[in-house]
């Protein structure tokens, strides 16, 4: 089931939370939305969820607007929010079994449902415990679970594997990755690694505008930064060889990396600075050993675009 937002805005007072956004979320798509805090992640999320209602623009889901069949519309979602609100004195079963029932779910199937969920999330030790006797890490498992318990066609994710350790985080994104083959699937998250070890594309915004949407490896190649390779080169002298790579048109600073092994990290100007750099060693009679690029790190990308 698709998601289609439409110029969407929402205000509190003179502040605009959400501002003018667009986006369109195909069914098997895992959706990162990233952005700072206080960007307009969860106030979106909101309105994709109906749990609030836009000032300005629309949400298409399935072909119904959120405008005009609201209560349809709910059916088809699962919502994990953020700040996971259980009722903490219920026990798991009681509780995923209670929400079954007010997601629609036929009473002689609520028993299976609940199984299933129990046995996805990894609560099957946990499971006639209190969901107040449980870590924080457990309690966000029951929270996946009743976002899922009715078998929505769309979740909304946000901040799922907060609390989890390392093995759970794994285990929850493994999860994500199987579910977002047949579902719509929109990940809010802070982590950054996950975003990019779960999702298909990443959404961000920041001041409650789109500030970039695309694969991780296209914000690499959208951003403003010059290419930087690891050069290590043998059979020269290391002053000489950093006099002749500053001396090429194509690039535009090199740093020694360890100047004993005449290793040299190369800020390149344009693609070509590869092929100059191959060529300088040949013609010079160098031993070319190592030319290998840095990957500009997600984080960096984020915090370019949302510092300002």
């Amino acid at each position: 089931m698709d998601i289609i937002i439409e110029n969407l805005t929402k205000k509190y007072g003179s502040q605009k939370a959400v501002d003018n956004i667009s986006l369109k979320v195909a069914t098997g798509e895992i959706l990162g939305f990233l952005g700072p805090n206080g960007a307009g992640k969860t106030t979106t999320m909101k309105i994709i969820t109906n749990f609030i209602a836009p000032d300005e623009g629309d949400v298409i889901i399935g072909g119904k607007s959120i405008r005009d069949e609201a209560d349809e519309i709910k059916k088809h979602i699962g919502y994990l929010p953020e700040n996971n609100p259980l009722y903490e004195d219920m026990g798991v079963i009681d509780y995923l079994e209670f929400c079954a029932l007010i997601q629609g779910i036929d009473k002689s199937r609520v028993q299976n449902r609940v199984a299933e969920m129990i046995k996805m999330t990894g609560l099957n030790r946990e499971k006639h415990k209190k969901i107040a006797e449980l870590s924080k890490g457990y309690k966000q498992r029951v929270g996946l679970a009743q976002a899922m318990i009715h078998d929505p066609e769309i979740l909304i994710l946000d901040e799922p594997t907060s609390g989890l350790d390392p093995n759970q985080i794994v285990e929850i994104r493994k999860l994500i990755r199987e579910l977002g083959r047949e579902k719509t699937v929109i990940l809010s998250t802070h982590i950054l690694p996950e975003v990019e070890a779960t999702c298909d594309r990443i959404f961000i915004i920041n001041k409650g505008k789109l500030v970039a949407d695309g694969t991780a490896e296209t914000l690499r190649r959208q951003s403003g930064d010059t290419e930087i390779i690891k050069v290590r080169i043998e059979d020269g002298d290391s002053n000489k060889i950093f006099k002749a790579l500053n001396g090429l048109g194509s690039v535009s600073l090199v740093d020694f990396a360890d100047r004993n092994l005449n290793s040299f990290n190369v800020h390149c100007r344009s693609q070509e600075a590869k092929r100059h750099i191959f060529n300088l060693c040949v013609q010079n009679k160098w031993v070319l050993t190592e030319m290998t690029p840095f990957e500009t790190k997600l984080e960096d990308i984020f915090r370019e675009l949302t510092m300002n």
